[in-house]
């Protein structure tokens, strides 16, 4: 008999693996919805759809492996990379999907959240203030006009399988929708920006580098605190944290 694995568990929600088959558990009908609608359109591939009873989707394993982990070494090529970011191209030039996603949010929206979340991390203890101010003042280039892009909004390195130098496929669309391309390719390289170039060849676009940096220091930022409140360590090696601080 196969074992029930806890590959992540929150209080939003839980991912468990049974053999080759996720089992994905989310109260919130609404992101199962977006994961659903999102994973139909996107011009790459994703895991096979095996059913949905909200509040569960199953979805076959992909081949494959990930290109590593935040906090972790590479385990991907050159190329392995290169493949990952003319992927991401491919989304970004898709059709719009109809709902805005996480890397949709507007600039004013932004702001407000920034701001009061580098408050708190100050007033609560959390993190230095110096390592605050310095990382929201490199946050500001990612606060300004984007054109929309079909963006998965979630991008983390660990939801790209590939095998060689062939993607095989992306997981975890919940967050996706119309958004900001270059979101996507920081979220991708948070923590890993040793393979930043190797991205961009793939992607094949000019893209302004600050604000790459802007949104790995924005989103760092968001994250720490939430992550602390969830069971994770945004202070291990590696990871948001260290991001920050790679910044001053």
């Amino acid at each position: 008999m196969d074992e029930v694995e806890v590959v992540v568990a929150h209080s939003e929600r839980a991912t468990l693996r049974v053999g080759d088959v996720f089992l994905k558990v989310d109260a919130d009908r609404a992101r199962i919805d977006a994961e659903v609608e999102a994973m139909s359109l996107a011009p790459v591939p994703t895991p096979e759809l095996l059913w949905c009873k909200p509040p569960v989707l199953a979805l076959a394993a992909l081949s494959g492996t990930t290109l590593g982990r935040l906090g972790g070494p590479s385990t991907g090529s050159s190329a392995g990379w290169a493949a990952a970011g003319a992927a991401i191209r491919q989304l970004h030039d898709a059709p719009l999907p109809p709902r805005p996603g996480r890397a949709g949010r507007s600039v004013a929206a932004l702001v407000a959240e920034l701001d009061a979340e580098c408050e708190l991390l100050v007033t609560n203890g959390v993190l230095p203030a110096d390592l605050v101010t310095r990382n929201r003042q490199v946050s500001e280039a990612a606060l300004r006009p984007w054109t929309p892009a079909f963006t998965h909004g979630d991008l983390q390195i660990a939801h790209v399988f590939v095998d060689g130098d062939e993607v095989t496929g992306i997981i975890d669309w919940s967050e996706a929708g119309q958004g900001d391309a270059l979101y996507d390719l920081a979220t991708f390289t948070l923590g890993h920006q040793e393979h930043l170039d190797d991205v961009l060849a793939g992607y094949g676009a000019d893209v302004d580098l600050d604000v790459i940096h802007g949104w790995w220091s924005l989103r760092s930022l968001l994250a720490v605190r939430w992550l602390v409140e969830h069971g994770f360590d945004p202070f291990a090696p590696g990871c948001e944290v260290d991001v920050l601080r790679s910044r001053m």
